[in-house]
């Protein structure tokens, strides 16, 4: 089921949320829990549901492997639980793709059935490895399964996210901690809702329009003119942004209502000045994951071999810093699919991210009073490398394959030629070109100059403030919400007119992942 539906909207939300909050007033507990697990499966099972069996399944095999690593905590089960779950992974994600490239490689013709992905599963399987990895080095203590079954299905974060951690949410599902309605849970959490719907419909999904025939053409094989490149490639940026943020908020604004802070997931990722910064604020549940459970032992365990041989300098760097990097962000690469494009993507990022460390330790060795001092001008440079860095990322993250990435990106680059006169050719493939270059600029201001979410609303929410997520210096303190007439009016407005762009509702990007 799709938040930007009229069915979720008006029919699923407005009951789960009555059902919720009449038990939890009467004290029913359990029916509380067991009401939100219903609603949550009956939401996920909306789509397919054949993959409910697949979800419940999961969740009681990772619920029987931590109640024995927190009986007994045996590495046996832990790898056994780890294993179980990238098997499963593995096959609904990735079946498909390994067959088709033993067949491209060995020149081979094994057919396999296409495999539909369930919604999901990434985001539920790897939110149930880092539980039974937490179980096991004891930060999980208690657990019973009916939390265990909200923790994996709470339907805001079921499909894409946040990844979340059991010690983040359990707490909240505890008996003393749901609260009966609360109106300013509910004003802050619908605000946030719509914020996150006026994105997706309004924003994303119109810029879409000038992103999706252009690189369909590409695809197809069409040269791009210089200005058609990055005309798309704007484009696409900011589609996902909006799309992905949109989504972000959403869940945020769903789970308020229901009074459960979920962790935030996207912080402004644009205005990073640096790569560094930038993974510190996309998709932040996925970066934390891949840091603390992949970057850190790694990084960890080849620091001691490399101190042990007594390594010089650049031996050092290159094992305790280089080699963790691009493990790391090879994985994060694959885990947004399958195919090479997602590989390379994830490479690049691993690059972008060593050439930061080594500029940072160059800095480091210039005395203090001789660099130059940060200023507007320098942030502005800084934030303009990052973005277009990130950009031309993208271009290889949204293309059909590395072929088609490389000629969109020899496009930018100018190698077909830069002729003025193409340059209201933008988004020609099936769009007018003059609103498309006006939607990209109204996506540079929103993007820039607008606070995001957390500035906005949450940095005052009581529920958030108490789970100790909220930044201590709001960035932007001009515009803040608070319930009143006219923030009333504005949010009427943007709620109007996301719903009269429900006609062109789409899937979330995300969803594919």
């Amino acid at each position: 089921m799709l938040y930007n539906s009229y069915i979720f909207l008006f029919l699923f939300l407005p009951v789960t949320l009555f059902g919720f909050h009449f038990l939890t007033k009467f004290g029913h507990y359990k029916l509380t829990l067991s009401w939100l697990v219903a609603a949550s499966l009956f939401f996920y099972g909306w789509w397919n549901p054949v993959y409910i069996a697949l979800l419940i399944g999961s969740a009681i095999f990772n619920y029987t492997i931590g109640y024995l690593l927190l009986v007994r905590s045996n590495k046996i089960f832990l790898y056994f639980g780890i294993i179980g779950n990238l098997v499963t992974l593995g096959y609904f994600k990735y079946a498909n793709f390994f067959v088709d490239n033993i067949n491209f490689f060995f020149n081979n013709n094994i057919i396999l059935e296409q495999i539909i992905l369930p919604l999901g599963i990434s985001f539920f399987t790897f939110q149930q490895i880092t539980f039974l990895v937490d179980t096991h080095l004891g930060k999980t203590k208690d657990f019973n399964f009916l939390q265990y079954c909200l923790f994996v299905t709470f339907f805001p974060q079921l499909i894409s996210g946040p990844i979340v951690h059991h010690k983040q949410m359990m707490p909240q599902f505890a008996k003393k901690s749901l609260n009966i309605l609360k109106l300013e849970n509910l004003a802050a959490g619908f605000t946030t809702f719509t914020i996150g719907l006026f994105k997706k419909v309004f924003l994303a999904d119109n810029i879409a329009v000038f992103a999706t025939p252009t690189f369909d053409a590409a695809s197809y094989g069409f040269g791009l003119t210089f200005f058609e490149a990055w005309g798309a490639s704007l484009a696409y940026a900011f589609q996902l942004y909006f799309d992905f943020s949109g989504y972000s908020d959403m869940a945020l604004g769903l789970g308020l209502m229901f009074g459960i802070a979920l962790p935030f997931n996207f912080l402004s990722p644009f205005k990073a000045k640096n790569i560094s910064e930038f993974w510190r604020c996309w998709h932040i549940s996925l970066s934390t994951l891949i840091r603390d459970y992949l970057y850190y032992p790694i990084s960890l365990l080849l620091t001691r071999y490399a101190v042990n041989k007594k390594a010089g300098t650049i031996s050092l760097f290159t094992l305790s810093m280089v080699i963790p990097t691009i493990f790391a962000f090879f994985w994060m690469g694959l885990w947004h699919g399958a195919g090479w494009n997602f590989v390379l993507f994830g490479l690049v990022q691993a690059i972008y991210i060593t050439i930061y460390n080594i500029w940072v330790k160059l800095i480091n060795i210039i005395p203090q009073e001789k660099r130059i001092k940060k200023n507007n001008i320098t942030d502005f440079i800084s934030q303009t490398i990052t973005f277009v860095a990130i950009l031309f990322s993208f271009v290889i993250f949204r293309a059909e394959n590395v072929g088609v990435a490389k000629d969109i990106i020899f496009s930018m680059l100018g190698f077909n030629g830069v002729e003025f006169s193409d340059m209201f050719r933008i988004g020609v493939f099936g769009a007018k070109p003059k609103i498309g270059i006006f939607w990209i600029l109204f996506s540079i201001f929103i993007v820039n100059f607008l606070p995001n979410s957390k500035e906005f609303i949450l940095s005052k929410s009581k529920i958030f403030i108490k789970h100790g997520d909220v930044i201590s210096n709001v960035i932007n303190k001009k515009i803040t919400w608070k319930p009143s007439f006219f923030w009333g009016i504005v949010f009427v407005i943007m709620l109007t007119l996301s719903l009269m762009s429900f006609s062109n509702t789409s899937e979330f990007l995300y969803f594919q992942f």
